[in-house]
């Protein structure tokens, strides 16, 4: 190892615990008009028999879908974007805009029906968020979008159920 090897890995081990410092995890208490809902706790088996192979490999194995493979990007009637596993609303249509990206993109979710957590798959931070409810992956939120809060909370379409505003949303799975 020479010394810029050396130095290199040293400010990337110390820039690291400060980043880590910067951007807290975030978990909320999840209520739906005021009422407290409990965090659900099933096995992989039990989800696995509730969603399709592809959701359960985004929801529970935190994969990412392809781009441009939901049709919830061209979704555009009024309704509520609910996860497609415990049926917790997640998103409202208001809030949903084309970014571009590929998959559905939101500017905010519902207040306190999320959690986020830091992600270094990809080696750079991500925040990663997933359904507050289930613990399902959702997909990533970035600074990026537009005003005025700048935020992209790019949702992978699998993840998702579209109730539309006519409909009555269905009960929480159990």
């Amino acid at each position: 190892m020479n010394r810029r090897t050396f130095l290199q890995g040293m400010s990337l081990a110390t820039a690291l615990p400060i980043t880590m410092l910067l951007i807290p995890d975030q978990s909320f208490a999840i209520t739906i008009n005021g009422a407290p809902i409990e965090r659900l706790k099933k096995s992989p088996k039990e989800w696995r028999s509730l969603v399709s192979p592809e959701a359960f490999r985004v929801l529970f194995q935190e994969h990412t879908e392809d781009p441009d493979s939901s049709e919830l990007n061209h979704e555009h009637r009024e309704g509520t974007f609910i996860c497609a596993a415990c049926y917790l609303p997640l998103f409202e249509s208001q809030y949903k805009y084309e970014s571009g990206s590929g998959w559905p993109s939101f500017t905010q979710p519902i207040s306190g029906h999320v959690g986020t957590k830091r992600d270094f798959k990809l080696i750079i931070l991500r925040i990663e968020y997933h359904c507050a409810r289930c613990g399902g992956h959702q997909g990533h939120v970035f600074k990026d979008g537009p005003p005025p809060r700048n935020e992209r909370w790019c949702n992978n379409g699998v993840a998702l159920k579209f109730i539309r505003q006519a409909d009555q949303l269905p009960a929480l799975r159990g």
